[in-house]
């Protein structure tokens, strides 16, 4: 019964997706926003929520592995397995923003996560403490800021030149209501179909015997993340490898900011079971992008090799 629920609900992570794909480009399409915000942000926010519910609720039951081991296994398994498996179907184009600001800010949130989790500071056990996650939470509110201030102030196209093509485009996009309706709706379904997905996994990975430090770097992380694989491969099939990256980009430094930050002030988390080699694999996965990337493009060959690295990663904490 387990098996055919996990089915089910992998079905409806699938279907909530494409929902909330599509209502997020309309409403970036209406007000002018850029692809790359509204996917590191509606989409990049919107997907994370399963990960959100599942590390507080972690945190609530004092399971700082859940907590802990949920977002450093996602933010793994988002950039090697699904940025890896989106380029390998379709390449990604990666603009000089994506290069010199997200990309590099991932990549330091993610370096900043460990030394706050080992607790470089003060030398003091493994813990992110609730002054840690207030950081967290501040640095998370100034990157929502700065987005959205640096994107309005993005030169747009003088709409007296787009002419009569450019109206019909807009007549063409979903009204406001239908377009959140969507949002909604594919948010609603991601989350409920998520948190079968997640419970009928664990019941089945108990069966085999796995820990749960084990469970949350893999199973809970995999599994809380197939709405960002399932909206990044919706994007990328439909041509906007922009919205994918954003996604994914989005999705990580959400992750560590607000998820961390939230859950830590639930209760502290204290984890010894997640260790430097996962928080290591965590940025250089971060700083992949940036690697296979710097022509402008993440290609196959970049999508085969995060792939790979993935399924070696996975391999160590299993046979480890």
């Amino acid at each position: 019964m387990e098996y055919l629920i996990l089915i089910i609900s992998l079905v409806g992570i699938v279907f909530g997706a494409d929902l909330l794909l599509n209502g997020s480009v309309a409403i970036a399409k209406r007000f002018h926003v850029s692809d790359f915000v509204i996917g590191a942000v509606i989409v990049g926010i919107g997907t994370s929520v399963p990960e959100l519910v599942v590390s507080s609720f972690g945190a609530l039951k004092g399971n700082a592995d859940v907590a802990i081991g949920n977002v450093v296994g996602s933010n793994i398994f988002n950039v090697l397995g699904i940025l890896g498996l989106t380029a390998l179907l379709f390449p990604i184009a990666i603009d000089k923003k994506n290069m010199t600001f997200e990309i590099p800010l991932c990549i330091g949130v993610s370096v900043l996560l460990t030394l706050l989790a080992l607790n470089f500071f003060n030398g003091t056990p493994s813990m992110i403490s609730r002054i840690d996650g207030l950081i967290l939470i501040l640095l998370f509110v100034g990157y929502m800021y700065y987005s959205f201030v640096r994107d309005r102030n993005e030169p747009t196209p003088d709409p007296s030149l787009k002419g009569r093509e450019n109206d019909e485009e807009i007549q063409c996009i979903l009204p406001v209501w239908k377009a959140l309706l969507k949002i909604v709706g594919g948010l609603a379904l991601l989350i409920t179909s998520c948190d079968f997905f997640v419970d009928n996994a664990i019941v089945i990975a108990k069966s085999w015997g796995v820990s749960d430090a084990i469970i949350s770097l893999t199973l809970i992380a995999c599994g809380t993340s197939l709405p960002e694989l399932a909206a990044s491969v919706a994007a990328a099939c439909k041509k906007n490898t922009q919205l994918a990256l954003g996604n994914i980009v989005g999705s990580n430094i959400f992750n560590i900011l607000l998820i961390l930050g939230v859950s830590s002030q639930v209760m502290p988390l204290v984890s010894a079971d997640i260790t430097i080699v996962d928080y290591a694999v965590m940025i250089a996965a971060a700083a992949f992008p940036l690697l296979f990337g710097f022509k402008g493009k993440i290609g196959r060959v970049g999508g085969a090799v995060m792939l790979l690295c993935f399924v070696l990663y996975t391999w160590y904490l299993i046979a480890g």
